[in-house]
């Protein structure tokens, strides 16, 4: 039996997750066991065939609508959108037929319609980024990074080397590529996991959204998913209660 967790949704909610476009499934399907083990129906869909050839938010988002088309979603559905997937989750709530309740940033970036990537970064980190790329494509995540973080954010070993084969090979256009220009005006909550995204849930909570942080790091969903279900929870419970 699951542990009570103060402030969860009195009654179970359908947690649809998404993973970044420059990871897949395997990073946050621990954080859907989890959810799940708490009564909350958790849906985890694998985009990563969508994010390998330009336009990429274009398939990205038809691939998302195609796949949740075929699903049958009960009760409260929320969006939980970990890293990458963050500035997305207004796009893929939009091209859900169910209605969505709430959004959940886990250290995530925040929506930035019409701007890309590219935009939102320092240009160096672009620069180098590009010129990291193979005919056209960027390395995998864990090797835009020196040492490979993976070795230290993830403990288990099957699901690290899980983590690392499922990254895709995103391409460069990718990052020029403009956000959908679609805003959200419903319920949001933001889950801080590193230093890196504080300014992120700085900004979330500077909009009124209920925000959680936890002295952990970016992959805790996927290598330590119990304390992350926690705070998404009393997050959700809090925007529900509120809705």
């Amino acid at each position: 039996m699951s542990a009570i967790i103060a402030g969860m949704p009195a009654s179970p909610i359908t947690a649809v997750l998404v993973h970044s476009p420059f990871l897949g499934p395997a990073s946050l399907r621990p954080l859907a066991d989890a959810l799940a083990a708490h009564g909350h129906p958790a849906l985890l869909l694998d985009l990563r065939p969508s994010v390998v050839a330009p336009p990429v938010h274009q398939v990205l988002l038809g691939a998302f609508a195609d796949a949740m088309s075929e699903e049958e979603l009960a009760g409260e559905v929320v969006l939980i959108g970990h890293s990458g997937a963050g500035p997305l989750l207004p796009a893929f709530a939009d091209a859900l037929e169910d209605t969505v309740t709430g959004l959940v940033f886990v250290d995530a970036g925040l929506p930035t319609p019409g701007r890309s990537w590219r935009d939102t970064v320092p240009a160096e980190l672009y620069t180098r980024l590009k010129g990291m790329s193979r005919e056209g494509q960027l390395p995998r995540w864990h090797r835009w990074f020196e040492p490979d973080p993976l070795a230290e954010l993830v403990t288990d070993t099957a699901l690290r080397a899980d983590i690392a084969d499922e990254a895709p090979e995103v391409p460069v256009a990718f990052l020029k590529e403009p956000r959908p220009d679609v805003t959200w005006s419903g319920p949001a909550g933001y889950v801080a996991l590193s230093e890196p995204y504080a300014a992120d849930a700085d900004a979330a909570a500077g909009l009124g959204w209920p925000v959680r942080r936890l002295d952990s790091h970016h992959l805790a969903p996927a290598d330590d998913p119990e304390p992350v279900s926690g705070a998404v929870l009393a997050v959700l419970g809090e925007l529900l209660r509120a809705g």
